[in-house]
């Protein structure tokens, strides 16, 4: 099945720039839409996203938008981490901001080649998956939701790393694939303080009416099961369900350049699309 497949870009109230990709068939269902926010020193080219996309789009019927956060460091070239400037200023209210700017679009038709959708549904991928819970929560444009290895708290730092961080005005992460220090500035840490409630993850996730899918890799390297454990003991039962992917990684074994599907990845992928194709025609 041939996906077309449409680049957009918009800006958000500071002027800077979400990045982001429409794919869909060319009888794509009407109604509604989903959205792939990626995690941490993630960008929507990274590896599997684009075949996730096309997978979703080609299951569901639906179109698939992937985007790039404003303060994800990707520039222009899509690529690279080459705006680190704005990595530092990243926060994860921002995010949400910019999460909610492109629903908006797509309700009110500024999105390429596609006619407008009110219906969303979210795939968060790690840290994108605080964006997806939130959402799922305040928003009543969605319609369902999906992470993957989502982190069930987002404090998951010492009071050692915080202390450095607020006398040094920032801290860096490396980034083991590019082998750049990645600046993340103090402005992350102050934002989850002063939305600490909203930002409740498990409080969020109790609160969802939404159907929710948490699917979690049983040997991810990053965020440990017992992340996704809290998720699901939060999430309201009979609206969710938590799957774990025996042996699936982080990134269920796909690799950046993109070198294939996996078995793992397939799983998680299969789970989606039933998900969504599912609760989205309700």
């Amino acid at each position: 099945m041939t996906i077309k497949h449409e680049r957009f870009e918009l800006s958000n109230k500071d002027g800077d720039p979400i990045r982001g990709d429409v794919r869909m068939t060319a009888d794509s269902k009407p109604g509604a839409a989903i959205v792939i926010c990626h995690g941490f020193k993630g960008f929507k080219d990274w590896g599997y996203f684009p075949y996730i996309g096309e997978q979703l789009a080609e299951r569901t019927g639906y179109p698939v938008i992937a985007i790039n956060f404003s303060g994800n460091g990707v520039g222009s070239d899509l690529l690279n981490f080459t705006e680190l400037d704005k990595f530092e200023a990243n926060t994860f209210t921002k995010e949400l901001a910019d999460l909610r700017l492109v629903m908006d679009a797509f309700e009110l038709g500024e999105l390429p080649g596609v006619a407008p959708r009110s219906r969303f549904g979210i795939l968060g991928h790690s840290r994108g998956g605080i964006s997806t819970i939130v959402t799922g929560a305040e928003d009543e444009r969605v319609g369902a939701i999906v992470t993957w290895n989502a982190v069930g708290q987002i404090d998951r730092w010492s009071e050692e790393t915080k202390q450095r961080w607020r006398s040094d005005g920032r801290i860096e992460i490396l980034n083991a694939r590019t082998r750049q220090k990645m600046p993340l500035g103090i402005g992350l840490l102050e934002d989850y303080e002063r939305n600490s409630d909203r930002l409740d993850l498990q409080k969020a996730a109790a609160a969802l009416t939404v159907p929710y899918l948490i699917v979690h890799g049983g040997a991810d390297e990053s965020v440990s099961v017992a992340e996704g454990e809290k998720l699901a003991a939060a999430a309201p039962e009979g609206n969710s369900r938590f799957v774990i992917v025996e042996g699936g990684s982080h990134t269920f074994g796909a690799v950046h350049p993109f070198a294939g599907t996996t078995d793992h990845l397939t799983q998680a992928i299969d789970l989606t699309a039933d998900w969504f194709t599912r609760h989205l025609n309700e």
